[in-house]
């Protein structure tokens, strides 16, 4: 498949991505799926907010089945990083991905964000993520800590919002700052006192997770609590997409219109690389919307008309 020309090459093999590749298959379109394995979806122990799981859904395991679903359909899927891409005057893509190069027509750029951890050792904090004493999304899983001791974990930037929100699912809840003193605005002091959040100065030293409850050393001592959010902001991958020159937003996401298109022509986006939702469902979405747009929009530069079974017939013979 290197050597052939894709119809579309998709970088990022999470929902959005895979989403788009099971719909642009099932156009009939030659494309490829180059994933470097990072999608934020491994870490979900259970996605209750998915549709159609009423017992919820481990995210490895959506992502498999987004996977084989993706591959019955004969979608090619490489686990691999793509390093570089550019566009020739010719308007087709060349992309590296350690396996040579790939060229295409048209590029899905769905590489997604990674949220920034607190300082703590790798093993532990995946750990406590799977226990549900670390998490990140409050839209997410906000209720499966409604009524528990919870502490978000974020600065003047990210901290307050974050626990204003948390606010609605539960009375005991704490504002630690990573770093140092809690320094909000008067705002946004006055508005975390009127919803009851404590608020307790950094710096956090330590985060260790223990027996259904996680610790944190804070400059008020050590603290426990049954879930904590770290409020620290996210990376968002767009590195591919500035390599192209495609036009990114102040929040460095890539700017797209209505239908996931960039402003780079055959460069299209989806999911969190073009908003930071953190929604599955929303993601799934935009996969969808950019999938059609790239058969449509590759429709009309070459007329997708499927052979009759005796011009197919008679292509075999001739074979």
């Amino acid at each position: 498949m290197a050597n052939d020309i894709l119809d579309c090459l998709v970088i990022g093999g999470g929902p959005a991505g895979l989403t788009a590749a099971i719909y642009l298959s099932r156009y009939h379109l030659n494309i490829m799926v180059v994933d470097g394995g990072k999608s934020r979806a491994n870490w979900i122990p259970t996605s209750h907010n998915h549709a159609g799981f009423p017992a919820g859904i481990n995210g490895k395991e959506l992502l498999r089945l987004m996977r084989e679903q993706a591959q019955l359909y004969g979608t090619c899927i490489e686990t691999a990083q793509v390093t570089r891409i550019d566009r020739g005057e010719d308007g087709l893509f060349t992309a590296d991905y350690g396996s040579g190069p790939i060229v295409s027509r048209t590029v899905l750029l769905a590489t997604g964000v990674t949220n920034r951890r607190p300082q703590m050792d790798e093993e532990l904090h995946d750990a406590a993520l799977a226990e549900g004493l670390i998490r990140y999304c409050p839209i997410c899983d906000g209720f499966e800590i409604t009524d528990k001791k919870v502490a978000v974990i974020g600065n003047a930037d990210r901290g307050p919002g974050e626990a204003i929100f948390l606010r609605s699912y539960t009375a005991d809840l704490t504002l630690i700052d990573p770093d140092g003193p809690i320094d909000v605005s008067a705002e946004d002091r006055k508005r975390l006192e009127q919803a009851g959040v404590k608020m307790i100065d950094g710096p956090v030293s330590l985060i260790e997770p223990g027996e259904c409850e996680i610790h944190v050393e804070t400059a008020a001592g050590r603290l426990a609590f049954e879930s904590i959010y770290p409020a620290l902001g996210s990376d968002t991958h767009v590195q591919l997409a500035e390599m192209l020159g495609a036009k990114l937003s102040a929040d460095c996401c890539v700017v797209v219109d209505s239908h996931q298109r960039a402003s780079v022509p055959g460069f299209y986006a989806a999911g969190d690389v073009v908003k930071g939702l953190d929604q599955i469902s929303h993601a799934m979405g935009e996969g969808g919307v950019a999938s059609t747009t790239i058969r449509n929009d590759l429709a009309k530069e070459r007329p997708m008309m499927r052979e009759g079974t005796e011009a197919m017939e008679r292509a075999g013979e001739g074979s």
